[in-house]
């Protein structure tokens, strides 16, 4: 039976189905294309407005974060060195808190959109081994929110001023993730409580 022999009704949901599987199609080829395509990050990063407190809203699987439960939080501030030190805190589910200290080192000054993150012990930091791609990918004008990533699309991270941003906001920055490439088929939403707010 063609479409023209269909009931009305019948060759309407056909339409409806033939619409939305060429949807599904162009959504995929356009991430498919936006992978392919060189990550780009924000113009420029104004280090002292981004230092202090972020808390995680979302991120993607990541191994070295596998025992964080809930009330994940990121603290930046500036070293010696000019260099910028990490806090990375989470609370495990046996409510144990847990905590990575790291440094980064910005790769493209004055733009400081691009960082290498380590988490070695602080004696041999220096050496440029073991080091993580931290790129900034969105960031408000107000700096109280921030999409980072790295080239590969492998991991990403939401983070925000606050422990409950506006949904809307953060809907808004995973749909950016996607439209530059990034698979949030895996997505993680953090569980934020009072306790990060300690």
């Amino acid at each position: 039976m063609t479409a023209k022999n269909l009931p009305k009704a019948g060759y309407n949901i056909a339409k409806i189905v033939a619409g939305g599987a060429i949807l599904v199609g162009l959504g995929a080829a356009t991430m498919a294309y936006a992978k392919n395509e060189p990550l780009a990050t924000v113009e420029k990063v104004e280090l002292d407005k981004y230092l202090g407190k972020w808390y995680e809203v979302a991120r993607k699987p990541l191994y070295f974060q596998n025992k964080c439960d809930r009330d994940v939080t990121a603290t930046y501030t500036l070293n010696e060195n000019g260099n910028v030190d990490v806090d990375n805190r989470c609370y495990g589910k046996d409510g144990k808190l847990n905590q990575s200290v790291g440094e980064a080192f910005v790769q493209n000054a004055p733009q400081n959109s691009k960082l290498k993150v380590s988490f070695l012990p602080s004696a041999i930091r220096w050496l440029p081994v073991g080091r993580g791609d931290y790129w900034v990918l969105k960031l408000d004008e107000n700096y109280q929110t921030v999409l980072v990533g790295e080239p590969k699309r492998k991991y990403m991270w939401v983070l925000s001023r606050t422990p409950h941003p506006d949904e809307q906001v953060v809907t808004e920055y995973l749909n950016y993730a996607k439209s530059v490439g990034y698979d949030l088929s895996d997505l993680i939403k953090t569980q934020q409580t009072d306790k990060a707010a300690e």
